[in-house]
């Protein structure tokens, strides 16, 4: 989902007395909106809730989310966590840069999710 969309109903939520607390990769986009609670990963974007497939990194980061709803004093409290995605920051670089990835590359990762898209929706029928 979107972080904008996502700060957007966060700050509704919270208007109405529903405490939140967002999980998020982009700092910028959520910060300007100006939500309550931030838990920021630098991950990937899609990643907030921590690595794909790896409980522990999901589990600290609901525990990070969790702690921060019950410790923020002040509005527009961010907690960065302290997981790392990758000891190389070159993956920042490398993300979603399609020049960096063959086409034939590409053209698999594209039928892969177009295939996923459609088990979701034989399932959702």
């Amino acid at each position: 989902m979107c972080h904008q969309s996502v700060s957007l109903a966060a700050r509704y939520l919270e208007e109405h007395g529903i405490a939140t607390a967002v999980l998020g990769c982009a700092r910028d986009i959520v910060e300007h909106c100006g939500v309550p609670r931030f838990v920021f990963s630098d991950f990937p974007l899609g990643n907030a809730a921590g690595r794909p497939f790896d409980e522990d990194s999901q589990r600290l980061t609901l525990d990070l989310a969790l702690g921060l709803l019950e410790s923020a004093r002040t509005p527009r409290t961010t907690v960065q966590s302290p997981l790392a995605w990758s000891e190389d920051p070159g993956w920042k670089a490398d993300f979603c840069d399609l020049s960096r990835i063959p086409r034939s590359e590409v053209a698999a990762r594209r039928s892969d999710f177009e295939a996923q898209k459609e088990r979701a929706r034989e399932v959702s029928r």
